[in-house]
């Protein structure tokens, strides 16, 4: 089958908000479930399809900081979750199925970036436990409701960074390499579009799509990890003072542009038929080499089928859950 990840010109573009990519949709009736809804571009994509009607489930391991920026807001379901433990992740999923209820919308957008190396109890590198397998065994348990939706879309929130690295299948919990945070953060968000790679196979013929998206640079929580040098490399340092500038985020979106293309992954007609695409900027991304010094464009090894396929058994063991997503 000839490769779908092409721009499909969708008249959107890096400075579209959610709001604008949501088009006026009316999503009355619909549940949505979008992990890390209470925090950074998360937020915003609840308040955005909630305000549309929609029913928005936000699980977080963090109540009271959840409960707090989620104050406000009409339809908007509370939840506990945490991704890196496998009872919590099954207890919010029984709790889901037990309502009956249909999910046409799946957003996997919680997530960690950069820290020192830090495991979970399973032993597992924190970073790949948490945004890649967390997502696969929720996406696993909470299968039956999406089924069910008869046209459910999952979107799983990846980055520019998968460019700094494939998955390692040898070692992807760096148990034998010395381990670099950025290599580590770059192989769970190739992880995350893989599987919607993957998912989006199998799923289809159940009438389940899959995207992997890339919001784009937004100075968020998730930079809380962030040391001085990484700041720099952003362009973010007064070379005169030492100090961090954040207002000198040229390049960088602001939040409400940053939550637009999971909302435009989610919702938009211009995607039907189409499903295991890597978005951005409210389009389809082009295919770059893996040598491009471009901030755009998906690599080659997060696009790769075969290695897809193969990181499907190794997260059904390391996440010790069977997906049969047909």
């Amino acid at each position: 089958m000839p490769s779908r990840q092409f721009p499909i010109r969708s008249g959107f573009g890096a400075t579209t908000t959610a709001v604008e990519a949501l088009a006026g949709r009316d999503l009355s009736g619909l549940t949505a479930i979008v992990t890390g809804g209470y925090s950074g571009l998360g937020t915003e994509t609840t308040r955005v399809l909630s305000e549309a009607g929609a029913t928005v489930v936000v699980p977080a391991r963090d109540a009271a900081k959840a409960g707090a920026a989620l104050a406000g807001m009409r339809r908007v379901e509370l939840e506990t979750l945490d991704l890196a433990d496998p009872a919590s992740i099954d207890a919010f999923a029984d709790r889901f199925l037990a309502s009956g209820r249909k999910l046409p919308i799946l957003i996997n957008s919680a997530g960690v970036m950069a820290p020192p190396l830090t495991r979970d109890a399973r032993g597992y590198e924190l970073q790949f436990a948490t945004n890649h397998l967390g997502h696969f065994r929720l996406t696993a348990r909470l299968w039956p409701a999406l089924r069910r939706a008869e046209g459910a879309r999952i979107v799983s929130v990846s980055s520019a960074g998968h460019r700094f690295a494939p998955v390692d299948f040898d070692d992807p919990n760096f148990e034998r390499r010395d381990y670099d945070k950025w290599q580590a953060y770059g192989q769970s968000k190739t992880a995350n579009a893989l599987f919607a790679l993957e998912l989006d196979r199998r799923g289809e013929s159940a009438g389940v799509r899959a995207f992997s998206v890339h919001p784009g640079g937004i100075l968020t929580d998730l930079v809380r990890h962030l040391d001085i040098e990484d700041f720099r490399r952003f362009g973010l340092v007064d070379e005169e003072t030492g100090e961090v500038r954040l207002e000198r985020r040229q390049g960088f979106k602001t939040v409400e542009q940053g939550a637009a293309t999971q909302v435009w992954c989610a919702t938009s007609p211009q995607l039907d038929g189409l499903g295991g695409v890597y978005c951005e900027d409210c389009d389809v991304a082009e295919p770059v080499p893996g040598n491009s010094e471009e901030r755009r464009g998906v690599s080659p090894w997060a696009m790769d089928p075969e290695a897809a396929a193969r990181l499907w058994p190794l997260s059904e063991r390391l996440a010790d859950i069977s997906f049969d997503a047909v």
